[in-house]
């Protein structure tokens, strides 16, 4: 009797979620998703980029996956990217609610944001005070520079020698960002500075990795103490990190008179006076770990990947180093205004971001009613999948699409351009706030490093290898930096 009832139940529970997961009608193609688990067991959780070339490849440029009972669309290719994010921008604006990093952030921040007016404010908000303290201004050169010192002075004790960069680029950016949002930098040896990088990088393993896909397509386990939970333990310190800044600058804000981002943020809070206004402390932490985290992990997985390719690529690097010598000749330093007479650099650096491919699956996406996309019809609420590494790899837009080389951002006249189907930061309303920044801190500090330095693959370095690390954000796997006083200094 006993064995009959469990039949029954398994019965039922398959026959319930074969009901759950039936296409809608016309909904985009894909494979087949299995009871519970959806289509994750046909796809490599510690990287699952290739599964999903292969997929498109069948399916098309628009194809269907189900994370569990979920159905999600995965967008591919330039064209279905731009006609979702670009064309339709509205409709596909929607962030998904009921995953991992919605239940680590609380809801809260601006990222994460579903589409509203609350996201509106924030992000108008972000953009308006990085623009106001500097963001394509002279004033961010000075900071991006002054903490570039501190990387030079690192490569110069490591001068004739090798030295592992595996977090020294975190240190930087992280530092850079923490100037803006707290008016505070730390030294590479500080112990908050390493914990805060190390609880960053752990996050973004996670949460786009084996667990983190578990924990999004299997909700009865999300209370078992399996390694997912070290995402949320990670949180809480990064959280009492932001909070203690916010408490500091609480004791010594003086309104109207802003010293950094925190003290701009507790103006509006002033400013709003409403006690149902989005705009109040628990809000305001949880967007600084966002600004914290974008501006941290991306940049220096992309300066990373920049210095993998410089050494194991010696005609680029000297090839970017004698365009950057006849352009800054007896300057003291570079500035942002260099980049249009070095268009081989600008164009050295655009290839970096697209080899990089540092945020491949960008941030997911939902739609915001019920639409169309390329003739298939696609429920409000879909989770969408937006694979941007698919759009930095397109046969048909990119000259060496599987190479790195610098001609695919170069016309034939040497001049730089840049293709349409160049997206890392994404494209549409929901793109990476911190673009500006970015490509500030990227040109200044490469060529900096690369006027003063030589980066040689060490000659007990192995065989480079190429393939990234998995995440949200794509890392290099550890290598050693050989690094070189050039002969003109």
């Amino acid at each position: 009797m006993l064995d009959s009832l469990i039949l029954l139940c398994l019965g039922f529970c398959l026959l319930f979620f074969l009901f759950r997961t039936k296409r809608p009608k016309n909904f985009p193609p894909g494979p087949r998703p299995v009871p519970i688990f959806g289509n994750i067991l046909q796809l490599n959780l510690e990287n699952p980029i290739n599964d999903l070339k292969k997929l498109s490849e069948r399916y098309g440029q628009v194809y269907s996956i189900y994370i569990g009972s979920r159905p999600a669309v995965v967008l591919n290719g330039l064209q279905a990217m731009k006609e979702a994010l670009v064309t339709q921008a509205v409709e596909f604006a929607g962030r998904p609610q009921g995953l991992m990093v919605n239940h680590v952030t609380e809801g809260k921040g601006v990222v994460l944001l579903n589409h509203g007016p609350i996201w509106r404010d924030h992000r108008r908000f972000a953009l308006m005070t990085l623009r106001n303290f500097g963001l394509g201004k002279q004033s961010m050169e000075e900071r991006i520079l002054a903490e570039v010192s501190h990387l030079t002075s690192h490569f110069e004790k490591s001068a004739g020698k090798s030295t592992d960069p595996q977090t020294l680029f975190h240190k930087t950016a992280s530092n850079i960002i923490c100037t803006v949002l707290f008016g505070t930098r730390y030294e590479h040896e500080d112990e908050t500075l390493q914990l805060i990088i190390r609880m960053i990088t752990e996050n973004a393993k996670i949460v786009n990795g084996p667990w983190g896909m578990i924990y999004d397509t299997l909700p009865l386990l999300r209370g078992l103490p399996l390694p997912f939970q070290k995402n949320f333990k990670n949180f809480e310190t990064l959280k009492k990190f932001a909070g203690d800044h916010v408490a500091q600058h609480e004791k010594s804000w003086v309104p109207g008179e802003p010293r950094d981002f925190v003290d701009c943020y507790l103006d509006e809070v002033e400013k709003r006076g409403d006690d149902d206004s989005s705009f109040n402390k628990s809000q305001l932490i949880f967007y600084l770990l966002d600004l914290q985290f974008a501006a941290t992990d991306t940049t220096s997985n992309t300066l990373l990947t920049a210095f993998l390719y410089l050494m194991t690529h010696p005609d680029v690097q000297e090839r970017c180093q004698k365009e950057i010598d006849e352009v800054l000749g007896e300057k003291a330093q570079a500035s942002f205004e260099d980049r249009p007479r070095m268009p081989y650099t600008q164009a050295m650096i655009h290839e970096v971001q697209r080899v990089a491919n540092t945020v491949p699956l960008s941030v997911f996406h939902t739609t915001t009613k019920d639409t169309q996309l390329m003739g298939y019809d696609i429920p409000k609420d879909t989770l969408i999948i937006p694979n941007l590494s698919s759009v930095l790899n397109e046969e048909s837009q990119w000259k060496f699409p599987h190479d790195f080389n610098p001609s695919n951002f170069l016309n034939d006249e040497g001049e730089f351009v840049k293709p349409e189907a160049f997206m890392p930061f994404s494209v549409g309303p929901r793109m990476c706030m911190g673009e500006g920044l970015a490509r500030m801190e990227l040109f200044l500090i490469l060529v900096t490093l690369l006027r003063r330095f030589q980066f040689i693959w060490p000659e007990d370095g192995g065989v480079p290898d190429y393939t990234p690390v998995f995440g949200i954000t794509l890392t290099p796997k550890p290598y050693k930096l050989g690094v070189r006083l050039r002969g003109n200094q």
